[in-house]
């Protein structure tokens, strides 16, 4: 079992390639999904991570697979560019998950 990257920009991809996680940079929502498509089609990929704003791309579409996706583990992870605190994106999926707001 490995893990794997969809990011939106070079330095991100180089760093988690430096430990050994492989990966793809992507910029627009079809390449996205296409990507994420693959990654979910590997039978060899147990961790998938995706930057923030590539999941601001397709919010619904990870929201479901998240709740939904019974072999693989969906994981966003901050960027360089840091516009989003994690303690939002946390507040947020556990919004999402349970209906209420925190």
């Amino acid at each position: 079992m490995k893990f794997f990257l969809l990011s939106d920009n070079v330095d991100s991809e180089v760093g988690m390639r430096l430990v050994g996680i492989e990966g793809v940079v992507v910029h627009e929502r079809d390449a996205f999904l296409n990507a994420l498509e693959a990654a979910l089609e590997d039978p060899e990929i147990a961790v998938i991570l995706i930057t923030t704003k590539l999941v601001e791309l397709a919010p619904n579409v990870i929201s479901e697979l998240k709740l939904t996706q019974p072999r693989q583990l969906i994981v966003e992870i901050p960027d360089r560019h840091g516009e989003t605190e994690i303690g939002e994106a946390i507040d947020r999926y556990v919004s999402e998950a349970i209906g209420v707001k925190l």
